[in-house]
């Protein structure tokens, strides 16, 4: 068609427009006011205090069927109990939240005190010394923030393949031909090259190589005894460093062991790992050594689990080993903010058929993974035994203390953790026979002297313990595996207790009780009601119900939260009750912050659990409850205790880290001898984030790169403007034609006024912006009689017999809006930011180009 046809469409340039978000530490910017305002109501809310009233106690939880209100739920009234005289006067305290609502016990010998870079402490006040500063302009190895930003976006954002960048960049480079200039890379092996050539976050991968040296045959030597295996690791004491240095954790990392309790009520709280007891009683022990006096103690989190990247065939099964450090706080690690890495690919042995369930093969895969976890955690053993001194994030100089923390792992992890035979504890000493039964905790000690004492085989079968492997935390200071094992929410709840024993018994039951035909009516009702559920915030739909095969933990969840009343009806109440149960304990200890009475519920909830699913063995679905992953939550309020809350330490967090780390470098490599290229991408992905990192800290990252240029370009015209006698640029209008409205808003939009004031909100509600025209030939009477009926509500008579000249009279126009937004403070929602809520609220005739979709909405007025 030619250029000047008449229906060609107009094409619009590119806008330079660019609006800061304005907020001190918010580095967004934005095309448009409108996306602005919507961004500072979502991420800076400003929510003043609610004015406090008097209002009910909310009851317990209730055991179901007992009508009768325990004696515990007693209204409580702050004001009729003294204040006690908390923190005691001895105690290293220190009162903080709102009103000082909370204080802290902070551990007295392992305080964190900044020293300098020889160890000598510091007095109180000193100011960190001063980092060795680059120019502001220095963007090595790239020659400016354009080439940086297109690097991250190419490699870390879009992970465009090699031949896709070539093809980019020659395009690139013919928008630029016409001007003389070139896209800010070569090729792509440019690109690389350049990134290889970062010096900070270069944590090198090294490698050795296992075999067995055992007894061999004679003839038909298994393959795997004549095998070597390569096991690939970064140096963990200088990941642990980087974590220690990065600016960004400054704010987010606890120095010092530490408890937390309520200043009213003296009430113990559990939080994140450096409040809860394990910590403060490590510390009790290191602190010990006069020489530990004044470190800070640095645990260190471990977590391994196999992945998958691929079903087919070939070795498309990885094993990688991660680490974090327990000082950063639980909502960092549960942010994906680079706080886990990962350190290590272990060895998985292959081997035929007839020698995989060999003893002797057995037996060398466990002690492999003990013996290579041993050799690569042991840079930093020096530096459990003797406090040494690294830079943290915020400056200062520290001595720290490493010590082995809590691992992070599934059940088939821990059975080879805790070297235990499987369907048995690896925290406790319970029978197999009866898990539930009460029993000793498992430890280091205790398991020596059983291997000490008796037979391999008399302690496999009276203790589970698989004697004949060393566990690698046999080879460092204050290690105990069994005391180590972190709870794991995903597999052991979520997944676990509700979605593999009850969902699944579910089925049985209804198979057992009303036959296969009757059973599968039911089960398509409960289908049809999970169906049904209405669309609404926070609520996933399931269009087809449950029955879908391949179950992630997000399906768990979301289920989770409509299968109770789907169920109503069909089932027993006392297995109701027990799905009840189940949920309550989930929920409970799910929260970021869990204080003695939470403790009480949990304890409350199980209890009611191990009651109510009586009822499974009653009616034959099972035979007995001896299941392992639904025992663990005899041990979560220990857990809770020792380690806080659980979702800091939940393998969902590594888990999430397989894409980052395999998977994704997975797909990017050629398939061929694939490992070596992922160890490359790992190194490459972790370098882009510390330079990242150190161009954030040094504050060369400000607004977006579009918004720099254009800031750059007008003030050189200012410049120019000034030296030539004119006026400045930012008091004339730009030429026509212009793209230079950094600071516009565009022509045609309502907001078309920049406001930056600080956003204060309590309650808000704001409609679509897209009314359509309502066609109703007698709406305008029916709206009269409306009007009428609330102007008028004692009036007593029928509308149809009121005369139309008592109608109130309007004729303005009338819009329908389908959709709005309410946005409100909500104080009983635990796990809100600032307590802020938001519900999208819609009214459509057509959703998504099918069925109508009408949300419920309870109104108060």
């Amino acid at each position: 068609m030619p250029a000047n046809a008449t229906n060609s469409r107009p094409r619009p340039d590119h806008s330079t427009l660019q609006l800061p978000c304005g907020h001190p530490s918010c580095q967004r910017y934005f095309k448009t006011a409108a996306g602005r305002t919507k961004h500072r109501l979502s991420a800076h809310p400003i929510i003043p205090q609610p004015v406090s009233a008097p209002c009910p106690p909310s009851p317990e939880l209730l055991d179901p069927g007992n009508d009768q209100q325990r004696e515990d739920d007693v209204p409580f009234n702050a004001d009729e109990v003294p204040r006690p005289l908390s923190p005691p006067a001895d105690v290293n305290a220190e009162f903080y939240g709102p009103k000082n609502q909370f204080y802290r016990n902070y551990h007295k010998g392992l305080d964190g005190r900044p020293c300098d870079k020889n160890g000598v402490f510091l007095s109180p006040g000193t100011l960190p010394p001063p980092l060795v500063e680059r120019p502001a302009d220095d963007w090595t190895p790239f020659r400016n923030r354009i080439e940086f930003e297109a690097a991250e976006f190419l490699f870390c954002k879009d992970q465009m393949s090699a031949s896709h960048i070539d093809t980019l960049l020659d395009l690139w480079a013919a928008t630029f031909a016409k001007h003389d200039d070139h896209p800010p890379f070569a090729n792509h092996r440019d690109l690389y090259q350049t990134i290889d050539s970062i010096p900070l976050g270069d944590v090198p991968w090294q490698n050795f190589t296992v075999k067995f040296c055992g007894d061999k045959p004679d003839v038909d030597i298994p393959p795997w005894m004549n095998g070597s295996y390569d096991i690939w690791f970064r140096d963990p004491h200088e990941v642990v460093h980087n974590m220690l240095a990065n600016p960004m954790y400054a704010d987010e990392m606890d120095y010092q062991p530490y408890r937390e309790y309520a200043s009213a009520t003296d009430e113990h709280q559990w939080k994140d790992f450096m409040s809860a007891d394990w910590a403060g009683d490590q510390a009790d022990k290191i602190s010990n050594d006069p020489d530990t006096v004044g470190a800070t103690f640095v645990p260190v989190i471990l977590g391994s689990d196999k992945t998958t990247v691929l079903v087919g065939t070939g070795n498309n099964e990885y094993y990688p080993l991660y680490l974090s450090i327990s000082n950063v706080r639980n909502n960092v690690h549960r942010a994906h903010r680079d706080a886990i890495a990962v350190i290590g690919f272990l060895a998985m042995p292959k081997t035929a058929q007839v020698h995989a369930e060999d003893p002797k093969f057995r037996k060398f895969c466990h002690q492999l993974f003990h013996s290579s976890l041993s050799k690569i955690l042991q840079p930093l053993k020096p530096g459990m035994m003797k406090p040494e001194v690294a830079r943290f994030g915020d400056g200062h100089f520290r001595r720290v203390v490493y010590g082995l923390g809590p691992y992070i792992a599934d059940y088939e992890e821990q059975v080879l953790l805790g070297c235990i035979v499987k369907r048995w504890c690896a925290r406790c000493l319970a029978s197999c026979l009866n898990l539930d039964d009460d029993a000793l905790d498992r430890c280091r000690e205790y398991v020596d002297a059983l291997v000490e004492e008796g037979t391999l085989l008399e302690i496999w079968d009276d203790y589970g313990i698989v004697g004949d492997i060393v566990p690698f935390t046999n080879d460092f200071p204050r290690a105990d595996i069994n005391r180590l094992i972190a709870p794991d929410l995903l597999h052991q709840l979520i997944k676990g207790a509700f979605k593999d024993h009850l969902v699944d018994w579910v089925e049985k039951y209804l198979l057992l009780t009303h036959g296969k035909r009757e059973a599968q009516r039911i089960m398509d009702d409960i289908d049809r009601r999970i169906a049904a559920v209405a669309s609404f915030t926070g609520l996933r739909r399931f269009p087809e119900g449950r029955g879908f095969k391949q179950w992630t933990g997000d399906d768990s969840k979301a289920l989770m939260k409509v299968y109770l009343p789907a169920i109503e009806g069909h089932l027993p109440q006392d297995i109701v009750r027990a799905f009840r149960a189940l949920l309550e304990f989930c929920y409970l200890v799910c929260r970021n912050i869990i204080t003695e009475k939470t403790l009480t519920k949990i304890q409350d909830a199980l209890a009611r659990f191990h009651h109510y699913r009586e009822a499974f063995r009653d009616t034959g679905v099972v035979p007995m409850f001896s299941l392992p992953r639904q025992h663990s939550l005899k041990h979560y309020i220990q857990l809770i205790q020792l380690f806080g809350a659980p979702n800091g330490l939940c393998s969902s967090i590594t888990e999430s880290k397989h894409i980052k780390a395999v998977k994704e470098p997975w797909r990017r490599s050629s398939r061929f001898n694939a490992l070596g290229q992922m160890l490359r991408t790992n190194q490459q992905l972790d370098k882009l984030a510390a330079l990242r990192v150190d161009f954030t800290r040094r504050n060369m990252l400000s607004g977006t790169c579009l918004s720099a240029v254009v800031m750059a370009l007008r003030q050189f015209q200012d410049l120019d403007d000034a030296g030539g006698g004119h006026a400045c640029a930012t008091d004339s209008a730009p030429p026509n034609g212009s793209n230079a409205n950094v600071l516009d808003v565009d022509e045609g939009h309502d907001d078309s006024e920049v406001n930056d004031e600080s956003t204060v909100l309590q309650a808000d509600v704001q409609l679509a912006l897209t009314p359509s025209e309502l066609n109703i030939t007698h709406l305008p009477n029916l709206l009269r009689q409306f009007l009428f009926e609330q102007k008028h509500p004692n009036d007593t008579r029928d509308v149809s017999e009121v005369s139309e000249f008592h109608f109130p009279h309007y004729d303005g126009g009338i819009s329908v809006f389908n959709s709005a937004s309410s946005r409100f403070y909500s104080p009983s929602d635990l796990s809100g930011i600032g307590g802020m809520r938001t519900e999208y609220i819609c009214a459509c005739p057509q959703w998504r180009n099918g069925h109508a979709r009408n949300d419920c909405v309870f109104i108060s007025t």
